[in-house]
């Protein structure tokens, strides 16, 4: 039998274990990082926990990403991974631009959802929405994943559901880290990969001449592209007048 998604917001912690029932019953959060980032991968990530289980995620520190230093991220992290099933899945550059290209971004990260709700398989999935219509973007991993599981989808669920900020730390951690292990093979500080960021900037600059071949680490797709890597001008016959 095929589930829709939840279409009424589960309000608290208590009412979410009240809604999964039955023993072994699983919750799941699910959380990207890097949809706005200019270098590296966009990642998605999942924590699976029994839903008795759901007050612990709360305990060991689990909230959005973004109110947390590097450094917790990496402490709570260790402790999610420890306790729990996690799964991520990176999504590369070029992947990036060529759903792009077509207005598919969307797409490609519900894939992705979808495929992390197949692999865990749990009872229930709360995702954080990338559409701004959060119940279409229920419907679409509802679909792709074969509709066994219930999908909960909600804006800003990293805020309000810690096992979703649980996914948004193993997201956000398994990033960056791919961030360093491309710097220290670039052999150059490249800042937070974020368009935002200045040593970003500057590195791309330094990195990739005005028009030379974009890197596979970099998203074409993206207008900043165009603005800090000119295309080099065509050669006119004015150079060669005598």
């Amino acid at each position: 039998m095929r589930l829709r998604p939840a279409t009424r917001p589960i309000l608290s912690r208590e009412g979410l274990r009240r809604a999964v029932r039955g023993p072994g019953a699983t919750v799941a959060g699910i959380d990207e990082a890097g949809r706005g980032s200019w270098i590296g991968p966009l990642v998605v990530a999942a924590v699976v926990v029994p839903a008795e289980q759901l007050p612990d995620v709360a305990a060991v520190g689990a909230r959005d990403s973004k109110q947390l230093t590097p450094e917790a991220r990496e402490r709570i992290y260790g402790e999610i991974a420890r306790r729990w099933p996690v799964r991520a899945i990176a999504l590369p550059p070029r992947e990036i631009d060529r759903h792009v290209a077509r207005g598919r971004l969307n797409h490609l990260e519900a894939g992705a959802f979808a495929r992390l709700v197949r692999t865990l398989a749990p009872d229930r999935a709360i995702v954080d929405a990338c559409d701004t219509n959060a119940d279409r973007f229920g419907r679409e991993i509802v679909g792709l994943s074969g509709g066994r599981t219930q999908v909960v989808a909600r804006h800003k669920a990293d805020r309000d559901h810690p096992i979703v900020g649980a996914a948004s730390i193993v997201a956000k951690v398994r990033r960056d880290r791919a961030v360093r292990r491309l710097a220290a093979r670039l052999g150059e500080e490249l800042g937070s990969g974020y368009p935002s960021d200045a040593r970003t900037i500057e590195f791309v600059r330094r990195a990739v001449p005005p028009g030379a071949p974009v890197p596979s680490w970099l998203r074409a797709s993206w207008s900043t592209t165009k603005r800090v890597i000119p295309e080099r001008p065509a050669r006119t016959l004015d150079g060669y007048a005598p």
